[in-house]
């Protein structure tokens, strides 16, 4: 093995345990990392097994879970009537939710979107049911990214093997 296959192998193992790492930590980009580390592993050996059919397919899925993540969290902001500032407020409190550990993750788009909907009315209702909108979306954007992601690893290994 030359040292191009090497780092080739390594850099794959990074990107990949990233993307997985990503598929459960809202600000990674789980799907790109994920696909990119896939698709080096293809790299190093030079695509015998994995090709351009199983790449484009990886590929898709990967824009699928990415848009289905935005998607689901702002339809859970929306569909519990919450303004625009709590879909803001949710997305910073995903961020800032990250330097607090799990429970930041699983907390922060929640108490963002109530401080987001209480900036825009003074009504505790709304902004409680804007923060379980925010929290309810990302879960379901979570699980949708999870399974797709997966997916992408099945079918990178299914095309290896056979």
């Amino acid at each position: 093995m030359d040292a191009g296959t090497l780092i080739l192998w390594i850099l794959s193992a990074l990107f990949t345990i990233t993307g997985l790492a990503g598929l459960i930590i809202p600000v990674i980009p789980g799907p790109v990392l994920l696909l990119a580390g896939l698709v080096m592993a293809a790299w190093a050996e030079n695509f015998v097994f994995v090709g351009p059919v199983v790449i484009t397919i990886l590929t898709l899925l990967a824009v699928l879970a990415h848009a289905l993540d935005f998607l689901a969290g702002a339809m859970g902001v929306k569909r519990f009537g919450a303004s625009r500032k709590a879909v803001i407020g949710a997305a910073i409190g995903a961020i800032f939710g990250i330097f607090f550990g799990f429970i930041g993750i699983l907390t922060g788009p929640f108490i963002g979107a109530i401080v987001g909907e209480l900036t825009v009315q003074r009504n505790f209702q709304s902004a409680g049911l804007a923060g379980i909108g925010a929290w309810l979306g990302m879960m379901v954007g979570a699980a949708a990214k999870i399974a797709i992601g997966f997916s992408m690893v099945g079918i990178f290994i299914i095309a290896r093997l056979f």
